[in-house]
């Protein structure tokens, strides 16, 4: 969810309950978009998390694997491998 989505969402709904009329949102342009930045910012990393989790519990299904289950392991190192590019990926959003 990017800052400029936040933003139009808030304003969808306070066109709502200001029935429109411009003095209701007076004043709130800078707070709103810092608001918007820590949504934004807080939503990254709570999907960022959840990349890392799945990383965690591939390492955990890794560790339980016989050594003899190559293509297994391959697998499971293969979405090891895309957990950390995704997590890294969501994280990097935040920077630019």
């Amino acid at each position: 969810m990017t800052q400029d989505e936040i933003i139009e969402m808030y304003l969808e709904v306070s066109n709502k309950l200001c029935n429109g009329t411009e003095w209701c949102l007076e004043g709130v342009g800078e707070p709103l978009q810092l608001f918007a930045k820590l949504v934004a910012q807080h939503e990254r990393e709570a999907c960022a998390k959840m990349c890392d989790l799945a990383l965690f519990q591939c390492q955990e299904t890794m560790n339980e694997l016989d050594e003899t289950e190559h293509i297994a392991q391959r697998i499971i190192q293969g979405a090891m491998n895309q957990s950390v590019k995704l997590s890294n990926a969501i994280r990097a959003r935040g920077q630019a």
